[in-house]
């Protein structure tokens, strides 16, 4: 029978692997525990409405790449294709947005119809920060602040922050029909995406990956050109707070972000070792999406990163020496064992082994079955620090027998009571590092 195979663009993670995804979680978890933030966890289908009011029917997200379906009781399903609206959902529905400014982070997986490459696959992973009920600048300038240290605490390289401002809804209306009128004016030179976004989505226009559309965008008019003094000034104090905290940045006049929800700050981190796939972080702010989505008047902001391009700069990282190795967990101990005595024993020191009390014990119990010698060979290869022998004789005789398995465990095996063994200090048995 043919084996089956996973859905294109939906990638598995092999024990290899995770660890570069978990130390990236435990770093993003600790850094959200320092700034207070808590952690919300939204279901992974919704409504297919939530999207599309949220993010934006004109955007390529709702139009061109959701997951969705209709389901056996007649709903429209969509997988997520972003975290933001759940999470806006959530606390609408939950009452938290009644009950005060939220700092909230979400993680897990995406799902777009794209087509998969390096760092971008269909179903991929994002690890998300929204602040609900934040309006000042200082929220704007903390979230990004929060960002920026969580990957310079992963020593991934090449990272730069750009930023924009999107305005208020009016500066962007007022945009819009300068940008429209300008955009008519050269249709002919816009590649075909780009002369279908004038009347569904313009501002996207300034988002083209087309080199002789951005080439052409150079004399197109700017939003900075259209922001009303307020949005000027509270564009000011947010750059003026990144450069108290010296985090650098570079203005880009033509950033704007892919959904439709967005508004004043927008920012996006990217990375110069990335090639085409070059953001890591984007965010921004997103004011009037709490109300939008059947929730009070609500000032927010918010970013995702990504955590398939996170994981490509980690292995980056390492190989250049800038960041520690990553390596997946090892034993403590191997225990290898045979005969009936032998094997029973086994399981119960074992067990006894991982609940010591205050110093458990990582342990590894090979159940192969197998002679000595192949277990042990297994067990030079598990990157235990020790081989715990136990066959009948031993389990007979109350005793173990300890082989070390690297340099600093010493040399020579050494044979104990199983009280005594439990007895030893742990820093004698743990792996070091």
């Amino acid at each position: 029978m043919k084996p089956l195979q996973s859905l294109r663009g939906m990638v598995d993670l092999l024990p290899g692997q995770t660890p570069f995804w978990q130390r990236i979680e435990a770093t993003a978890r600790e850094h959200f525990r320092r700034a207070a933030v808590e952690e919300i966890r939204t279901p992974l289908l919704e409504v297919t409405e939530l999207f599309a009011r949220g993010i934006g029917e004109a955007t390529d997200v709702v139009g061109k790449e959701m997951y969705s379906f209709e389901d056996r009781g007649a709903r429209n399903c969509t997988l997520r294709p972003e975290g933001t609206a759940s999470v806006v959902r959530a606390a609408i529905q939950h009452g938290l947005v009644a009950q005060g400014p939220q700092r909230l982070w979400y993680g897990g997986p995406m799902f777009r119809y794209e087509r998969p490459q390096a760092g971008r696959q269909r179903q991929f992973h994002q690890i998300g920060l929204e602040f609900l009920g934040h309006g000042d600048p200082r929220s704007d300038v903390e979230a990004i602040a929060i960002a920026w240290d969580l990957l310079m605490d992963l020593g991934v390289g090449g990272l730069s922050l750009e930023l924009n401002s999107l305005g208020s809804p009016e500066d962007r209306q007022r945009y819009r029909a300068e940008l429209v009128a300008w955009l008519e004016a050269h249709r002919d030179r816009l590649d075909p995406d780009s002369q279908q976004r004038i009347t569904t989505n313009p501002l996207r226009v300034l988002d083209s990956k087309n080199p002789d559309t951005q080439a052409l965008l150079a004399g197109a008019p700017t939003l900075a050109d259209a922001l009303s003094g307020e949005s000027h000034e509270r564009f000011l104090r947010v750059r003026q707070g990144l450069e108290a905290l010296a985090i650098p940045f570079e203005l880009n006049p033509r950033l704007v972000r892919g959904l439709d929800y967005y508004g004043h700050t927008a920012f996006e981190i990217t990375s110069s070792q990335l090639g085409a796939q070059a953001t890591v972080c984007g965010g921004g702010r997103y004011d009037g999406l709490v109300e939008q989505l059947g929730g009070p008047a609500t000032p927010a902001i918010g970013w995702a990163l990504g955590m398939e391009r996170l994981v490509l700069l980690l292995s980056q990282a390492m190989e250049a020496g800038t960041q520690a190795p990553v390596t997946a967990a090892q034993p403590d101990i191997y225990v290898v064992n045979r005969g009936a005595l032998g094997e029973a024993c086994a399981l119960e020191l074992a067990r006894r082994c991982r609940q010591r009390p205050g110093a458990p014990l990582a342990v590894q119990l090979d159940l192969s079955g197998a002679g000595f010698d192949k277990q042990l060979k297994r067990a030079r290869r598990s990157g235990a620090r020790w081989a715990l022998l136990l066959g009948d004789e031993e389990a007979g005789a109350g005793q173990v027998r300890l082989l070390p398995l690297d340099a600093e465990a010493g040399s020579g095996d050494r044979v104990l009571s199983r009280e005594a063994f439990l007895a030893l200090p742990p820093d004698q048995l743990k792996r070091q590092g």
